[in-house]
């Protein structure tokens, strides 16, 4: 029998993109899929992938883990809105945390070789950029936190439990199979269902924060020696490029790919203003290598974004906490209700 690898999150970008390399490059393993489906598309899902709709958090999870005895787990589900989060609490540490631990515990009690776990930049916090694996973390955000806090347990778990593990974190990936359809993350898919809906693409200040995007098919074989290779075991490791483009100029670069477009700038955030990582340990660990640049990346998603279908723009109906919410949120998701109501 073929051993298996999981992975969480699969209907989402990255962990759709990764089912499918595993599929086409290491064809001695079989894929179990998990994914509730709150943000990420069964379409998004290959066919071969044995697909289970089960939330993380869920008791479900164990008799997955005990049917298949995978031998990696990627653990890729997250609602990953650090601008949100303050807003949604409880769900975030739900979603994040609590569903993160249920996962530890079964990669403990089913023996898994090797647990990697995506976690973030946002753990580092307003920080000093380029952000090193050597530095504190000092988050900013409850999703920042609750990643930090899901790296932490897993560390507990390789000490006490001998789990052996790998922590990416990754940087502002986009590509094909992201989800264009969340108004609170994934900005330059935002800015494309934004155009394709004749809306201005907003950008939050005055756009001058500096990040750094990572197309998605650089990350896969990294993600797969993240997994086998001895040298990331127990290991933390940034993932991204290291080329940084104001936020501006990473739209004005959107709109020259599409050829149009306009801007819509908002209040600003509480957010970090720069944030890109270090890439050394990546190349060195798991042989990163960022093969796209961000125009021609774009090309590529933008090109798949027109075919995709016309879905429902996700908003979130109801608030956990409405104190000091940007007004751009909170008048959408009131259009919606008065629309829901009439």
């Amino acid at each position: 029998m073929n051993k298996s690898v999981l992975i969480t999150g699969v209907a989402g970008l990255i962990g759709s993109r990764l089912a499918d390399w595993i599929l086409d490059n290491q064809s001695e393993y079989q894929v179990i899929g998990v994914d509730n489906l709150s943000g990420g598309y069964e379409s998004n899902v290959d066919d071969r992938v044995i697909f289970y709709k089960v939330d993380c958090a869920s008791k479900e999870l164990r008799d997955i883990f005990s049917k298949y005895r995978p031998a990696y787990v990627f653990h890729f589900a997250a609602y990953a809105a650090e601008g949100l989060s303050p807003f949604i609490r409880t769900y975030n540490y739900q979603n994040n945390l609590v569903a993160t631990a249920n996962v530890v515990n079964e990669c403990i009690r089913f023996e898994v070789e090797r647990l990697v776990f995506t976690s973030s930049m946002a753990v580092y916090g307003k920080g000093n950029p380029p952000f090193d694996e050597s530095h504190q973390p000092a988050p900013i955000d409850p999703y920042g936190v609750a990643k930090y806090a899901c790296e932490m347990d897993i560390q507990i778990a390789g000490d006490q439990h001998g789990l052996d593990w790998c922590i990416i974190r990754p940087h502002n990936v986009y590509g094909i199979k992201q989800n264009i359809w969340d108004t609170y993350r994934n900005v330059l898919g935002i800015w494309m269902f934004q155009f394709m809906n004749n809306e201005p693409m907003t950008i939050f200040g005055d756009g001058s924060q500096k990040r750094a995007f990572s197309f998605i098919d650089d990350y896969l074989e990294p993600f797969w020696n993240a997994a086998i290779a001895p040298k990331a075991s127990k290991e933390v490791i940034n993932l991204g490029s290291a080329i940084e483009y104001s936020i501006l100029e990473a739209c004005n670069m959107l709109k020259k790919v599409i050829g149009a477009g306009e801007v819509s700038f908002k209040e600003q955030r509480h957010e970090v203003k720069n944030a890109h990582p270090t890439w050394q340990k990546s190349v060195a660990l798991l042989g990163f290598e960022d093969k796209t640049d961000l125009r021609s990346g774009l090309e590529i998603m933008w090109k798949w974004a027109k075919e995709q279908p016309n879905r429902e723009r996700f908003f979130w109906s109801e608030y956990e906490l409405d104190n000091g919410l940007y007004g751009f949120w909170k008048n959408k998701t009131e259009a919606k209700s008065e629309l829901t109501e009439s």
